[in-house]
């Protein structure tokens, strides 16, 4: 468990400027208050859901979901994201500690389909390139296209 720490306007609108244009399902893994999956959301990615193991928190993004006229559209899932499925995601929201980066790029790279996009903020992949970065300091965020991290794997 990783203390909770929400993104800032910044922060979100980076990440989310490095899915614009997508399609496809797009997760937030440790959703925390929900700003994320809600921006996506927003912003035409559909659809879009948020993996949180605090209570607390999801009721936070419920709530906001509700209070911003998205309730029903979005999703909040108290899910243990390593037990969750990816292979059907096309977008992954990374918000999560450095600890957390290298199992996670294992899992990642298992299930998710290749034109999948992974955007990691605060921290990126150590052992991957990004396809682009956005942002300085603690408003940085990279994106992994997972068809060039395998490659480079390889």
């Amino acid at each position: 468990q990783v203390p909770y720490q929400p993104s800032s306007p910044r922060q979100v609108a980076n990440a989310l400027a490095l899915l614009r244009g997508r399609a496809g399902k797009t997760v937030d893994l440790g959703s925390g208050d929900g700003r994320l999956v809600l921006e996506a959301y927003k912003q035409g990615l559909r659809p879009a859901l948020g993996y949180e193991l605090n209570p607390w928190l999801l009721c936070l993004a419920n709530y906001r979901a509700w209070k911003a006229g998205c309730h029903g559209n979005v999703s909040f899932l108290k899910k243990d994201l390593w037990k969750v499925n990816l292979s059907d995601c096309h977008n992954v929201i990374v918000f999560l500690a450095p600890s957390v980066k290298p199992p996670l790029a294992t899992k990642l790279l298992a299930e998710l389909p290749d034109d999948a996009r992974v955007v990691a903020g605060r921290f990126p992949f150590p052992s991957w390139t990004p396809s682009s970065t956005l942002g300085q300091g603690l408003e940085q965020v990279w994106a992994y296209d997972m068809k060039e991290v395998r490659r480079e794997a390889q």
